[in-house]
């Protein structure tokens, strides 16, 4: 039984997808939850939601692409709760673009969220983590395999692997730092994909269905939680074996 009693859990990309999954599922097993977004009605509603079950949680609005607004927020909040126990990263986009006619801004646009968001949050959390503290953040298979039309966003999850090993290397032994990389999970932000060319992902996928962000919750908790004390530096593929190391 994974238990975050009493820890400080920072979750970016809060709102929807995965990050409230993760929100949900830790504020279940007794964290605080601190809740960071960019849409703050839907941060106000899972706000509700944990409340009403009797969980701890507080909202943050945040554009992760915002540098002072991350070390300002982040030491706000990190000040008012006593640190941060776990940080979990993930906010991120995922429009479709084919590279031929992707434009400067398109590309930089994405990057600024995907990739400068990431070190922007991290870099904050830095001063604020506490002792035995953990870092998960959420990479994609398409930065391990490429994937048509999205090859900004397959740059930025494969340049967000590499700086969180580096990170590892550098935050060890105080602070542990992991990547779980999802295959395709059915959220919002997957719809499209989905709709053009689910029956061939689904054929590609031995597990013969798409995961659920409840799934990939549970495998961010565990690189949170105790049991994985001597893991750092690694990625935890969640993706019915659509991609097999």
């Amino acid at each position: 039984m994974i238990t975050f009693n009493s820890r400080n859990v920072f979750i970016t990309g809060a709102a929807n997808g995965i990050g409230r999954e993760v929100a949900r599922l830790m504020a279940s097993a007794g964290a605080h939850v601190a809740l960071f977004d960019l849409n703050a009605h839907a941060l106000a509603l899972l706000a509700d939601e944990l409340q009403g079950m009797g969980f701890a949680c507080s909202t943050h609005v945040l554009n992760v692409a915002d540098s002072h607004a991350c070390a300002s927020v982040f030491g706000t909040a990190a000040e008012q709760l006593g640190g941060i126990d776990c940080l979990v990263h993930s906010a991120g986009i995922y429009p479709e673009t084919p590279v031929e006619s992707m434009t400067d801004e398109q590309w930089r646009a994405l990057m600024a969220v995907n990739l400068d968001g990431a070190f922007f949050v991290c870099r904050a959390a830095l001063p604020h983590l506490n002792e035995n503290s953990a870092i998960v953040t959420l990479a994609s298979v398409a930065g391990h395999k490429g994937s048509h039309s999205h090859a900004h966003y397959a740059a930025s999850k494969g340049a967000l692997s590499s700086f969180s090993k580096s990170l590892a290397l550098e935050l060890a032994p105080k602070t542990r730092v992991n990547i779980v990389a999802p295959g395709i999970i059915a959220t919002r932000m997957t719809n499209d994909l989905v709709q053009q060319k689910g029956n061939a992902l689904l054929a590609a996928t031995p597990m013969e269905r798409f995961g659920t962000p409840r799934e990939v919750a549970g495998a961010i908790s565990f690189l949170c939680s105790d049991l994985a004390s001597f893991i750092t530096g690694q990625t935890l593929h969640v993706n019915g074996g659509l991609y097999i190391v």
